[in-house]
């Protein structure tokens, strides 16, 4: 069964308006006026996206949202006001775990830009479930398309991870979660707009705020995929910084999740090494010194030494090739930085 779009509102001119509107861009909707016909809806239909106005009669749009969380909770939740209504739109996105909320009258490039976001979100969730090595990669590799800077981006920081990890002596299944989540560590640049991702200049002030929630955007993913607290802490926390300064919760030191430390030189090293809209790439000798020059600052102290010992001068293998060095079971028994592998604990 196909997923699909529900538009719930009593106005049924709206409800006509947006059928129009939707299949002209060769997508069908179902439609409710009310909460309850929208709940009977879900007892037969699988709906990736759901788009409900707040004031209708009976059950309002907030209390059916919130309904959803347990009823449907992978459906990507839009709720639509005619009010601003600062208290609403903090339930909304509080208590029924709303992707966006829009006021009334909307602009019909608008909706249609949410709702693809919502669908290209409920599909990602969906093919992440699968736990499938090659969808992931497939998937990583098409959220890289929404931003031509980083094609090959996160094969690459995967690989870089792992030489780290690898040295580190951290478990095998800990270095294949920590492939999964180098390759999914940007995944909640899906929800961020391409006008800031593939800007010219250096992002201002609100368009960095917009940029930075793509950690919890991808971390909530994460979490409706049920992939494992090794690849959730690495999407959620791997712009945290060493000295605290970081993002998303501002952690410091040891308190940043291991893997996600690790990370965060791997990602950053190959954004040094590679052509940004903003600037050109830095000589790999530049790139080591810089990534020397931020320790205990931006990175791991300990973490960087390894890195600079492992990094390899020429062409990167692949993942394959170093998960293929560690035989089951031998990663294990190494202890290359004790300290460190205990922290993962």
């Amino acid at each position: 069964m196909a997923a699909e779009v529900l538009f719930v509102d009593d106005n049924k001119l709206i409800l006509q308006a947006s059928v129009d509107l939707f299949r002209s861009q060769g997508i069908e909707l179902l439609t409710a006026t009310n909460a309850a016909e929208a709940l009977e809806l879900f007892r037969h239909h699988e709906i990736a996206v759901v788009v409900s106005d707040n004031r209708m009669p009976g059950m309002s749009g907030l209390d059916f949202l919130s309904e959803l969380r347990q009823l449907s909770p992978d459906t990507i939740k839009v709720l639509i006001s005619a009010y601003v209504d600062l208290a609403t739109a903090l339930a909304a996105i509080n208590n029924s775990e709303v992707f966006r909320y829009l006021l009334k009258p909307w602009k019909q490039q608008e909706i249609l830009d949410v709702v693809q976001e919502g669908l290209r979100r409920y599909r990602t969730v969906q093919d992440m479930r699968r736990e499938d090595e090659a969808v992931l990669r497939s998937l990583a590799q098409t959220i890289e398309l929404k931003d031509p800077n980083t094609k090959g981006h996160c094969d690459r920081v995967a690989v870089y991870a792992l030489l780290i990890a690898e040295a580190m002596g951290l478990p095998k299944e800990t270095l294949r979660e920590i492939k999964y989540g180098s390759w999914l560590h940007d995944c909640g640049k899906i929800g961020i707009s391409e006008v800031i991702l593939n800007g010219s200049g250096r992002l201002n002030e609100d368009e960095f705020k917009t940029m930075k929630l793509h950690t919890d955007w991808g971390a909530d993913l994460a979490e409706k995929a049920r992939l494992s607290e090794v690849a959730k802490n690495i999407i959620r926390h791997h712009h945290e910084k060493y000295d605290g300064t970081g993002y998303p919760l501002g952690l410091k030191g040891e308190a940043i999740p291991l893997e996600a430390r690790i990370v965060a030189v791997a990602d950053i090293y190959d954004a040094l090494t590679t052509d940004r809209s903003y600037r050109g790439r830095f000589l790999e000798s530049e790139a080591r010194e810089m990534v020397r020059s931020m320790s205990g600052a931006a990175l791991d102290p300990d973490i960087i030494e390894v890195f600079l010992q492992v990094v390899p001068a020429g062409p990167l293998p692949s993942s394959e090739e170093v998960l293929g060095k560690v035989a089951p079971g031998e990663a294990d028994g190494k202890r290359a930085n004790l300290t460190l592998v205990r922290a993962l604990a």
